[in-house]
């Protein structure tokens, strides 16, 4: 063999065994991939496309075998004042819950971000509402919105803010506001710790030096603080406005969706026809665009979670 002949095999030497790296690696992560997909294809996708296929058909306690109707659920759907006054309730609840949440979490975030003593303390009492079963946290409020007992009326009467108690969860704007009031205060710890994490990557000099010439705490931050977490804003943003969507338990546990249907948001209904009205067909036609409503604001979430800057 000559001269020329040994440098090409030895240049092709690397490159096999790089190949061979390569296909190993793709193996190891079809490997990990697959428990995930798996679970994913139960749990996700064949409930998802098994109820879409259901909400073509009519199936109540009362049939023995599910009839075809086509899109007769979902013009039902779209012409039931009730199912569509549910849209309007779940978007107050989303949009309040999510902007006071943000507002609530970044202001607690700017608090934690100080030096002062006892900040580790307060950082992990914080995550307290978070840890808690979310039902606890809904039951805790409906005890302090009590009408006859609740601390808040005792405080408010105290104060001398209102003459008589005040029936939280009896009203249609008090039930409201205390649905969104209890999911906001679980949901700040989440919020405050994102916040958080995005003004640890701040240097804080910037800061420092905007305190030298004469800036004021509103113009840093409105200047410097909500600039930089203007991409925080949008991930957590989206992730609220999700997770918000998808809320049952607490709205449940506290109003049931009443009072008179005042709370009654998508995932209220979609049980009330399930196991109430025993409506299989109209529960899936509900889950199904309850998906697509989902789906705007998922898209979103992924193209800011992933966008390169």
């Amino acid at each position: 063999m000559d001269i020329a002949s040994r440098k090409t095999v030895g240049k092709q030497q690397p490159t096999n065994a790089k190949g061979s790296l390569k296909r190993s690696d793709r193996r190891f992560a079809y490997a990990i991939l697959v428990p995930a997909m798996t679970a994913f294809l139960i749990m996700v996708a064949y409930p998802f496309f098994d109820a879409m296929s259901m909400s073509f058909f009519q199936y109540t306690i009362y049939d023995l075998e599910p009839i075809f109707i086509g899109f007769d659920n979902f013009v039902a759907v779209l012409t039931d004042p009730y199912v569509l006054g549910s849209w309007l309730t779940t978007a107050i609840f989303v949009v309040g819950t999510t902007l006071l949440t943000m507002t609530l979490g970044l202001a607690w975030a700017l608090l934690m971000y100080q030096d002062f003593k006892g900040r580790g303390v307060m950082r992990t009492l914080t995550l307290l509402p978070w840890i808690l079963p979310s039902t606890v946290s809904a039951f805790v409020w409906a005890w302090m919105l009590n009408g006859k007992y609740g601390i808040v009326n005792v405080m408010l009467l105290g104060a001398g803010f209102i003459d008589s108690p005040i029936q939280f969860l009896s009203e249609d704007i008090g039930a409201m506001l205390a649905v969104i009031l209890t999911r906001t205060w679980i949901s700040i710890p989440l919020f405050m710790s994102f916040f958080l994490a995005g003004l640890q990557g701040m240097d804080y000099q910037q800061i420092e030096a905007a305190r030298i010439d004469g800036a004021g705490n509103l113009r840093i931050v409105k200047r410097l603080i909500l600039p930089h977490l203007k991409p925080v804003f949008l991930v957590t943003g989206a992730l609220g406005m999700i997770g918000n969507l998808q809320q049952f338990d607490i709205i449940y546990a506290l109003t049931g969706g009443g009072p008179v249907r005042a709370t009654s948001v998508l995932s209220i209904e979609v049980f009330r026809q399930a196991f109430e009205n025993w409506d299989l067909g109209m529960a899936s036609a509900i889950g199904v665009l309850w998906v697509f409503t989902l789906m705007p604001i998922v898209i979103f979430y992924l193209r800011s979670l992933f966008k390169e800057d």
